[in-house]
């Protein structure tokens, strides 16, 4: 075996290092990538200086955007310095297509930004196959990895009888007022709603307490959920519902899965390919408004499942993998010349020092990548 063969891949993530808060997404994708590679969280220095063989972006709209105009002005000024290296040095920059549509509130400058960065990629990582790809693109699909090893360190409970449960952020585009429409309607003493998540506004807590009219079958904890209460909230629920009015990835319905609860949501091409991935009577699906009758059947319909839901396609060892194989691949077909890489690479450091010395340091502070 050669030296050159021998080297473990440098990708560049576009996160920050993983804390405790951050998207157990990304960080089981990080833990399980740096037993093949070395992977480097983001930092401006080391984006901008450091040497590293491919850049892995998840949500590229969050290397422009920030919480105030100064942290913004930063974070677009690397941005620019880094599209610029990356577009010098022909470094491949592979996508995680996590969203169909970019975010709307974003300008015009950004946009350009963003489409700039689009332009320049070699390959897009889907995590479905119903994910369209993009126009002049290569692509994988490498499915989202489930969360059985992230919450085994935490006891789940007893499922109570008749519970349905939601969990998960509560926002108006997921149907959760939906939900406890159909539910108050449902004609069973012992069936039970609890819904527990971060709501997006104080008004929306007052919509689905209003929808519930006063039902003392409907349970409300408005809060976000550690780990620990996320798994006892779902275990406790025979069936978990997600009504969202749009899906395409769904975190939720895998961690549901991944602590052996079947879930109910919308009938769509991508739910009907996860049904049939996992097994009969893990993913119900439901077409048209939510009502009482689609509750009735849909916890009738989970008594019939048997064994575990097969996650097998969703192992980490897995994606870690095919990740592996995906940033291979975007190497081969970007193949940048050694020697115009170098002279490319000193020409971004020069004009980088010549004109952020301050923005490294802050963008650092203010960076949150996926967390």
């Amino acid at each position: 075996m050669t030296a050159r063969a021998a080297r473990r891949l440098r990708i560049l993530e576009s996160f920050r290092q993983p804390k405790s808060t951050t998207n157990p997404y990304i960080t089981q994708l990080f833990d399980s990538l740096n037993e093949v590679a070395d992977v480097i969280a983001y930092r401006p220095a080391a984006a901008l200086f450091g040497r590293y063989d491919a850049v892995h972006l998840h949500w590229p709209e969050l290397l422009v955007g920030g919480h105030n105009w100064r942290g913004r002005s930063v974070r677009r000024a690397v941005t620019s310095l880094l599209v610029l290296r990356w577009r010098l040095t022909r470094v491949p920059i592979v996508r995680t297509v996590h969203n169909l549509e970019r975010p709307t509130n974003i300008n015009a400058f950004d946009n350009r930004v963003l489409d700039r960065i689009d332009r320049m990629t070699t390959l897009d990582i889907r995590l479905n196959d119903q994910t369209p790809p993009r126009a002049g693109i290569d692509g994988v699909t490498i499915p989202h990895g489930h969360y059985r090893d992230w919450f085994a360190p935490h006891a789940g409970g007893s499922a109570v009888s008749g519970r349905l449960g939601y969990v998960g952020l509560i926002r108006r585009y997921k149907g959760v007022e939906d939900l406890v429409a159909a539910f108050v309607r449902l004609d069973d003493p012992t069936a039970s709603l609890h819904i527990s998540g971060k709501p997006s506004t104080s008004e929306l807590v007052a919509v689905l307490h209003d929808a519930s009219n006063g039902d003392p079958r409907v349970t409300i904890d408005p809060r976000f959920l550690d780990d620990e209460e996320l798994v006892h909230a779902m275990t406790e629920a025979e069936l978990i519902v997600l009504p969202y009015r749009h899906m395409h990835n769904s975190g939720t319905a895998l961690a549901a899965l991944s602590v052996d609860r079947p879930v109910l949501v919308p009938d769509n091409e991508v739910n009907r390919a996860l049904a049939e991935e996992v097994g009969r009577g893990w993913v119900l699906l439901f077409d048209g408004d939510l009502t009482a009758d689609t509750l009735r059947r849909a916890l009738d319909e989970s008594a019939a499942r048997a064994g575990r839901p097969d996650l097998s396609e969703r192992e980490w060892s897995v994606s870690r993998d095919r990740h592996l194989a995906a940033f291979q691949r975007a190497i081969a077909i970007a193949r940048p010349s050694g020697r115009r890489t170098r002279r490319a690479n000193k020409t971004v450091l020069r004009i980088a020092g010549e004109g952020t010395t301050s923005a490294p340091a802050e963008t650092a502070a203010q960076h949150q990548g996926a967390s």
